[in-house]
């Protein structure tokens, strides 16, 4: 099986879980994206891996036009009905691979992604692609999770990740995050980085897989009674499993043409 299908065949079965998760509907999130997209936020918006539609539909509120694109047909499903019961009527939805947009160089005034730089085998391709995409001086949004920049405990955390979810690629380091946008040439304008803690009964719930997860919540738990961190601050509090996901936003810039 080759990755774009794992990631449809993953996305398929957690399309309900992911959706309805209050890790992922975060209103926290969407706030800082509808502020980071500026004044290009009342133009055209391209919502790369829109997933669930969480961001999309807040976006549109005061978007022109906003296109919800993602691999997953059962996502964008997710998606139309979310914008839908927003009153969102200026949305469309695509189906495709960040790797290869199916839209004209220059199209949009914004393109934003969120929790998806770490599903990507070819991230620097997809920046690419959405600097292609981008107009002149236009914006880009992504937030994603990081892992630590030492090597050892990263290569852990990217290990149960993936144990946790195969259509995980690899959760790239903040500097390898940093050094993707700007060698696709963007210039960065803000940063910010912030710590969300999560429990893991929660976190592997939403995949959705009751047979993966029993082996996994073992082997997690042994790693922090070992004191095995992993760079994301496993640990144990009150016989639970607990961890942060290491979040971080960008926002950046088409050069001028």
């Amino acid at each position: 099986m080759d990755h774009l299908q794992r990631v449809k065949e993953e996305f398929t079965r957690q399309a309900a879980t992911f959706a309805s998760s209050a890790a992922i509907t975060d209103e926290q999130l969407t706030i800082r994206f509808s502020e980071a997209v500026g004044a290009n936020g009342e133009g055209t918006i391209l919502d790369v891996a829109c997933g669930p539609g969480i961001i999309a539909a807040a976006l549109a509120e005061k978007a022109r036009e906003l296109v919800a694109f993602d691999l997953t047909p059962e996502m964008l499903e997710h998606a139309r009905r979310r914008c839908a019961n927003a009153g969102r009527t200026n949305v469309t939805f695509r189906e495709g691979s960040a790797t290869d947009l199916p839209f004209a160089a220059s199209s949009f005034d914004a393109v934003v992604t969120r929790l998806a730089i770490h599903h990507f085998t070819e991230p620097r391709r997809v920046f690419d692609e959405m600097l292609r995409v981008l107009r002149p001086i236009g914006t880009l949004v992504v937030a994603d999770v990081v892992s630590s920049e030492n090597a050892d405990e990263s290569g852990l955390q990217n290990a149960i990740e993936t144990l946790r979810d195969p259509s995980h690629a690899r959760m790239l380091a903040l500097s390898e995050l940093v050094s993707h946008v700007e060698g696709a040439g963007f210039a960065i304008e803000t940063q910010s980085t912030w710590d969300k803690p999560r429990e893991l009964d929660e976190w592997m719930g939403i995949v959705n897989d009751p047979i993966r997860v029993a082996p996994l919540r073992t082997v997690v738990r042994a790693l922090a009674q070992a004191g095995k961190t992993a760079g994301m601050g496993l640990s144990l509090a009150d016989g639970r499993t607990v961890f942060f996901h290491r979040w971080h936003l960008i926002v950046a810039r088409k050069p001028p043409a």
